[in-house]
């Protein structure tokens, strides 16, 4: 899998993290069961803190897409579908531009109903 972080980017790094994961789970190059690097591991290959990892593998086990065991690491769990996944991610950039953009939540809200409203015909 290929995890990659740009530091000028302005987004934050563990969000970074967590967007490559699941754009590998949108695109299928990660499957159920697969086991992701260990959290000091991956920390050492991206030059970033292991915390930063620690909070990527936290958002991603909080969206439902992997789990964290003792002494087996970060496993993907398929339990949310791969679509799932992608939406999430969309989701999370949506957000992150709104923000930007200086919309806010009920306004971004507001958006979302009426074009999702439009969408599904009513």
């Amino acid at each position: 899998m290929l995890f990659s972080v740009v530091p000028e980017s302005g987004m934050p790094l563990a969000e970074q993290i967590a967007a490559s994961v699941r754009r590998a789970l949108a695109d299928g190059a990660v499957r159920r069961g697969d086991r992701l690097p260990a959290a000091r591991e991956l920390a050492d290959t991206l030059n970033v803190n292991m915390h930063t990892v620690l909070r990527a593998y936290a958002a991603l086990r909080d969206d439902g897409l992997i789990e964290l065991r003792r002494g087996r690491g970060a496993v993907v769990t398929g339990a949310v579908p791969r679509e799932q996944a992608q939406v999430i991610e969309w989701v999370r950039r949506l957000v992150a531009d709104a923000s930007r953009a200086g919309v806010g939540l009920e306004e971004l809200v507001g958006m979302v109903r009426k074009h999702y409203a439009k969408e599904m015909g009513g």
